[in-house]
């Protein structure tokens, strides 16, 4: 009787990440310009000011997830969204672009929400409806994401603080509900070391399990083809197709949308019939064409065709996170999530650079698809590695091997 409520939470706490990000998206160029006064400036500082985030997070990310071994799954969750209101409270009152950034990292080193929610998933939820609740997991990011900006342009037209101001009361008051309804998904177990160990270290812990790490290196080269796309898909269409701003976001929140109710409403009815493997396998493929024909995109429809290709792809994530669940001990499954987040941290603080980078050196020469054929590559690298990946089997109890990295 206690899951149901705690679901809902999670529910809830991802919708309210995405809307909170979502809120300021389209208001941090004014906040910089208003901050530096100087376009030039707000520029050259928003770049930095994300990385911190992600830098932090990549760092301190296996510590969270031990945490949440160690003390249980609510105190950390909890402590990363009021770390996460903070962050929004300060871009709105901060003067000064040094303290964004102090803030901002902050919130990236208490940056726990995705480990905790995913190991919270495992606990609460039986291994045949894991990929059900990580595909609704999945719908509500989409569908923050699709109301987020939309919010974030009106409140910032009456004043570009504002929506920050918003986005932190979001959070507190998820903070305040998850203190009154959020059961303990496992109580800590008291023994997980403590230990800030580098997170080299703790990724290569798992890669070094077979199954695991052949899993956490698809996850890997997912991170990397989906932040190739995060950081370019607008500049493409833009340069390539010549799309202005509102034909753009209105394609981008309708894919959002469609991606949100098909996870919500086909992901776990497909699963059920392939199983995590081939369902993970598929959606890998699926990406792997997505990412390839878009580096050859020559028409609206083209790229229409595609949205849509990447939808039915979205069933590879909740089923990958479906089957990493599984082949991970019950005790172990905040130490886990928190290495794979570090990976997926560390592909966020990377790879838009290095995209960026090569979009610009291939725009002039003709093919600013380039970058996204490589993100292609990438993506058939992990359906690769996923399909010599032996199918998921319930996890006993922690190794011995899991225990000692």
């Amino acid at each position: 009787m206690r899951r149901a409520p705690a679901l809902s939470f999670l529910l809830a706490t991802v919708f309210i990440d995405m809307l909170g990000l979502g809120l300021i998206v389209p208001i941090v160029p004014a906040l910089m310009g208003a901050v530096t006064h100087d376009p030039a400036h707000a520029a050259l500082w928003a770049g930095p000011i994300d990385s911190s985030y992600g830098i932090l997070q990549f760092l301190t990310a296996p510590l969270l997830g031990r945490l949440a071994d160690r003390y249980g799954r609510r105190p950390v969750l909890l402590a990363s969204l009021g770390f996460l209101g903070v962050d929004y409270l300060a871009h709105a009152l901060s003067p000064t672009v040094l303290s964004l950034m102090l803030f901002h990292g902050l919130a990236g080193a208490f940056a726990g929400t995705g480990t905790v929610v995913n190991a919270y998933v495992a606990d609460v939820t039986p291994p045949s409806g894991r990929a059900r609740a990580y595909g609704l997991i999945g719908a509500v990011f989409g569908l923050g994401f699709v109301a987020g900006p939309a919010l974030g342009g009106l409140l910032g037209a009456v004043d570009i603080r504002l929506p920050f101001v918003v986005a932190a009361l979001l959070a507190f008051t998820n903070v305040a509900y998850g203190l009154l309804i959020l059961p303990e998904s496992r109580p800590g177990d008291g023994v997980t070391p403590l230990t800030l160990t580098s997170p080299f270290g703790a990724l290569s812990a798992v890669l070094r399990r077979p199954v695991l790490g052949r899993l956490a290196t698809a996850r890997f080269c997912s991170d990397i083809a989906r932040n190739v796309q995060q950081a370019l898909w607008t500049f493409l269409v833009t340069f390539q197709l010549g799309w202005g701003t509102a034909r753009t976001g209105l394609v981008m929140a309708a894919g959002a949308l469609a991606g949100a109710l098909f996870s919500a409403r086909a992901i776990g009815p497909v699963v059920r019939v392939l199983g995590d493997k081939r369902a993970a396998v598929l959606g890998a493929a699926l990406s792997t064409v997505t990412f390839a024909e878009i580096a050859f995109a020559s028409s609206a429809i083209h790229i229409y065709v595609l949205q849509g290709v990447g939808v039915l792809a979205g069933i590879g994530g909740a089923s990958a996170q479906s089957w990493i669940s599984r082949v991970t001990g019950a005790a172990e499954q905040g130490t886990v999530q928190g290495a794979l987040t570090s990976g997926s941290a560390l592909a966020e603080a990377v790879i838009p650079a290095v995209a960026s980078a090569l979009f610009a050196w291939s725009l002039p020469r003709g093919f600013p698809g380039l970058p996204f054929l490589a993100a292609g590559v990438f993506a058939a690298a992990g359906a690769i590695v996923l399909a010599l990946t032996r199918p998921p089997v319930d996890a006993g109890p922690l190794s011995v091997e899991a225990r000692s990295s």
